[in-house]
């Protein structure tokens, strides 16, 4: 079954040069102008994925993605003209599976879409549940709970998660989290770990700023603790 797309623009030529492509690759298409009419629509369709635009009218890209993260677990690409590396960063933060800067390429947006989906769908994983400390990890479910309370997580966190907490006290670089966990060391910008992570550690950690979880290995990349 083709995935479904719902692609968010408030100019009418950028979605004309998305649509035919993406359509071309095999997904179904759905596209919105406003923020609020990419709500509506995200609710009644439930695409696979969003590409949304930070730059929207009557909501931004930014409060967009924070009313699509309290719904299903559809991936969500930010497509912005900021270059900065701050703003990328809020993206992220906010919900965001990924990032694309204006101007970019429609083979390179494929490209980003699928390895989004990838996380999304994930392997096909036994039934098997992680227990570190006050969490437990569901492979198969692709959830996480901390002292019996659900921790809802987007597909690129729990996989990042998943990642450490498999192989607790083992140092894994940046790089290495791109390629384990994200499927990516190409398209991806190493830093866009750093936001996850960040992101990560605010919801399973007690006190973020003191991680026992995730803990960053100075100069090498970050660990799962290894003595819950």
């Amino acid at each position: 079954m083709a995935h479904t797309l719902l692609l968010v623009d408030d100019e009418e030529k950028v979605l004309e040069f998305m649509e035919p492509f993406l359509r071309q690759e095999g997904f179904q298409i759905i596209t919105a102008k406003t923020g609020n009419d990419a709500l509506r629509k995200a609710k009644e369709k439930k695409p696979s994925l969003v590409v949304l635009d930070w730059m929207l009218p009557e909501l931004s890209g930014i409060e967009v993605c924070r009313e699509l993260r309290k719904m299903n677990r559809m991936g969500i690409i930010m497509v912005t003209a900021r270059a900065e590396e701050t703003d990328k960063i809020i993206g992220l933060e906010v919900g965001a599976d990924d990032y694309i800067t204006k101007p970019f390429s429609l083979r390179e947006l494929a490209a980003r879409i699928r390895s989004v989906l990838r996380r999304i769908e994930g392997p096909e994983l036994s039934e098997h549940q992680i227990e570190r400390g006050e969490l437990s990890i569901s492979e198969s479910q692709c959830r996480v709970w901390k002292r019996g309370k659900e921790i809802p997580l987007t597909p690129t966190e729990f996989k990042l998660l998943l990642t450490l907490a498999s192989r607790p006290g083992i140092v894994y670089s940046r790089l290495q989290l791109l390629q384990a966990a994200l499927e990516d060391d190409i398209l991806n910008d190493e830093r866009t770990v750093d936001a996850h992570i960040s992101r990560i550690r605010k919801k399973i950690e007690d006190d973020p700023s003191n991680p026992i979880y995730i803990q960053t290995a100075y100069g090498f990349g970050y660990r799962f603790g290894d003595r819950l």
